[in-house]
């Protein structure tokens, strides 16, 4: 399995790095051997909402070539989800089997195309933003409607990294990463389609 992690200015860092230090873990468990991954990005390195810069691997690759796109959340999404040369970027995942968002990485997907006739969350804040790009806004933690996976606030990065370890490693190796990060909580607020 081959990974995409979309950055871009003005990113929440939680919603990245959560997901991503679960998500790596996938390497530990013989059914994701062998997962790879690349930060991309459309320049060569993006700074977050709070000015820390990070240096991504591959500048606008061809997002095609992947078997799962990650986009995280933050402020930049607001005006990100109208720049066409990003969202037609975006658009090249299309054919990609397993899309996934976190905060308001959900509106890029929606900006995108990726969730007409699909429900889907994002931050509780940013519910009214997401309406126009999806059938109906579930106000839970995590929905997966058919290839298409999203998430609620920030926080909620870490468990959605968990959930989708337990999708494609299975649920024993979604228990052992809890351990690893010393996670006691349980998951609440999934929603399957």
């Amino acid at each position: 399995m081959k990974m995409a992690f979309v950055l871009f200015d003005g990113l929440t860092f939680l919603d990245f790095a959560g997901f991503y230090d679960v998500i790596n873990r996938l390497n530990f468990f013989e059914p994701t051997k062998g997962t790879t991954w690349e930060t991309c990005a459309m320049t060569d390195q993006v700074t977050d909402e709070s000015g820390l810069t990070l240096k991504v691997d591959r500048v606008k690759p061809d997002l095609s070539e992947y078997d799962l796109v990650f986009i995280p959340g933050g402020m930049g999404t607001r005006k990100l989800r109208y720049d066409e040369t990003f969202v037609g970027w975006l658009k090249q995942a299309e054919s990609v089997p397993l899309k996934v968002s976190v905060c308001t990485g959900s509106l890029l997907l929606g900006a995108a195309g990726f969730l007409s006739g699909k429900k889907a969350t994002t931050h509780p804040r940013a519910y009214n933003l997401l309406e126009p790009y999806v059938t109906e806004v579930i106000q839970k933690r995590i929905v997966k409607d058919g290839n298409v996976i999203t998430a609620g606030g920030v926080a909620t990065s870490i468990d959605l990294g968990i959930y989708v370890v337990g999708l494609l490693a299975g649920q024993e190796a979604a228990a052992n990463v809890k351990l690893q990060i010393d996670y006691p909580y349980e998951m609440q607020g999934v929603v399957e389609e």
